[in-house]
């Protein structure tokens, strides 16, 4: 795109302030570089409102002259969908950073697009409340860019995708009017749901600016197991026994495989392995009630006993305290970022039933291994919702870049495979820059012309995040 007149980047830098304003290169940096280093960005001004009305601004400039706007929430994507590729605005939402209400009674929370889910969690802790949403990114990761890209995280098993733990939204729109939708009900049946266009949009329909979350009442009882077993199928049936013995009180349930538990080890300070043995395959399962006095700890010995009867289970150990638990935890929430320490990774964010992953893990990691000798499968995530992070590490003592150039060969063979098993290429990272051109090979043409209707109404000048998504 041609470059934007000094005049026009001063018209918008004098909505937020100077102070807010960035323009030198070095300070420019941080909001241009994608987390995994693949896509690197060019703006000549980010802007950091401080209010809605400074967003609505700066949204009726853009409409008016035509320029492109990138929002950017916490910059912890992973496909791309946060990077101004070719030199367009960025507007941060981190100073949108309030919690605006908290209401135990209603079970619900009211807040700014730019506050850190963490931040959220604690304040829903702070009011004897769970806010379920729980991802590796979550110290830093914003709650805007979660609802924009539909996030997942360890608890959709139990609480569902963001899209389930948001009733109502607030979002600037492309020419600059705000749309008030921050309705607190659960029950609201007058017409088209609207907030539901913008969770998973990307920022291509609007710019979210607020939103009121569920709550939940907080776990009194957990029991949370690291379990042992030889390959994926078993991993399944062990999940089929939790499932069937438990039903809602199954919070959790990991896959994990040996060799990401040993990058953990090796990387992550202050882990250490849970079992005494190794073992091919693991899966991290979690019990929780509401209940005060509620015997999870008795079913997980049920579920446990069960599965060690029928040999499903190698090995066991169940967590004796909180601190246990987390130190669980915090080897499948290290399992990505570890890999970083072990040279190139290709990564794909994919989704099958339930009940084909063993069969996806079992063919992909085959074709892969055949096309990439040494290579070394690191596959984990989400067994109880089938959503898989297919990740493969470089083999050891390769060349980097002539590993990370398979890239697309790899992520074309498994997106074949997984359309096959009736999947979806991206489960919960969204489609952003990375798969975009993706879309016309996996949806119909109906689905794209009723997509690209939307957006023609939502944004007929094209400048929310364009490039991304359709």
């Amino acid at each position: 795109m041609p470059a934007l007149a000094a005049d026009l980047l001063k018209r918008f830098a004098a909505i937020v302030g100077d102070a807010h304003a960035i323009t030198e290169p070095a300070d420019l940096e941080p909001f241009l570089i994608e987390h995994r280093d693949l896509y690197r960005g060019s703006t000549p001004l980010v802007l950091r409102p401080g209010s809605v009305a400074e967003v609505a601004q700066i949204m009726a400039l853009a409409s008016e002259t035509g320029t492109p706007i990138v929002p950017q929430g916490g910059n912890t994507g992973l496909v791309g969908g946060q990077i101004p590729h070719n030199g367009e605005v960025v507007l941060s939402l981190s100073r949108l950073n309030r919690i605006r209400s908290v209401d135990p009674g209603n079970d619900t929370m009211t807040v700014d697009s730019g506050v850190v889910l963490e931040q959220i969690q604690k304040a829903a802790d702070e009011a004897d409340r769970l806010f379920p949403l729980s991802l590796g990114a979550e110290g830093s990761c914003q709650i805007g860019g979660n609802i924009s890209t539909n996030a997942g995280g360890t608890a959709v098993l139990a609480y569902g995708n963001t899209r389930d733990l948001v009733l109502g939204l607030e979002v600037v729109l492309a020419d600059g009017r705000i749309w008030n939708g921050l309705r607190s009900l659960r029950k609201d049946n007058t017409g088209y749901h609207l907030k539901d266009l913008f969770i998973g949009a990307e920022g291509t329909l609007g710019i979210v600016t607020g939103a009121v979350l569920k709550m939940f009442p907080k776990p009194r009882e957990v029991a949370t197991a690291f379990v042992a077993v030889d390959d994926p199928a078993a991993a399944l049936k062990l999940f089929t026994v939790a499932r069937g013995k438990a039903g809602a009180q199954l919070t959790g349930c990991e896959i994990l495989p040996r060799i990401g538990i040993e990058m953990v080890l090796k990387h992550a300070a202050g882990t250490r392995d849970p079992l005494a043995e190794a073992h091919p395959w693991y899966v991290l399962v979690e019990l929780s009630s509401p209940l005060e006095g509620a015997d999870v700890d008795g079913l997980m010995q049920a579920i446990l006993e069960q599965a060690f009867e029928t040999g499903t289970v190698r090995d066991a150990a169940i967590a004796g305290s909180i601190a246990q638990a987390r130190d669980f935890w915090q080897i499948r929430l290290m399992m990505s970022e570890v890999q970083r320490s072990e040279g190139g990774s290709i990564k794909s964010d994919i989704s099958v039933p339930v009940g084909k992953v063993a069969e996806m893990l079992e063919r992909g990691i085959g074709i892969v291994e055949k096309m990439i000798p040494g290579v070394r499968p690191v596959p984990f995530g989400h067994l109880g919702d089938g959503n898989i992070h297919f990740n493969f590490s470089q083999p050891v003592g390769s060349d980097r870049a002539a590993f990370m150039a398979h890239w697309d060969e790899v992520t074309r063979v498994l997106d074949d495979l997984v359309m096959e098993l009736g999947g979806s290429i991206s489960a919960e990272h969204g489609i952003g820059f990375m798969k975009r051109d993706l879309m016309e090979l996996i949806k119909q043409p109906v689905e794209l012309d009723m997509m690209r209707a939307i957006k023609q109404a939502f944004d007929p000048k094209g400048i929310l995040n364009p490039g991304k998504v359709v």
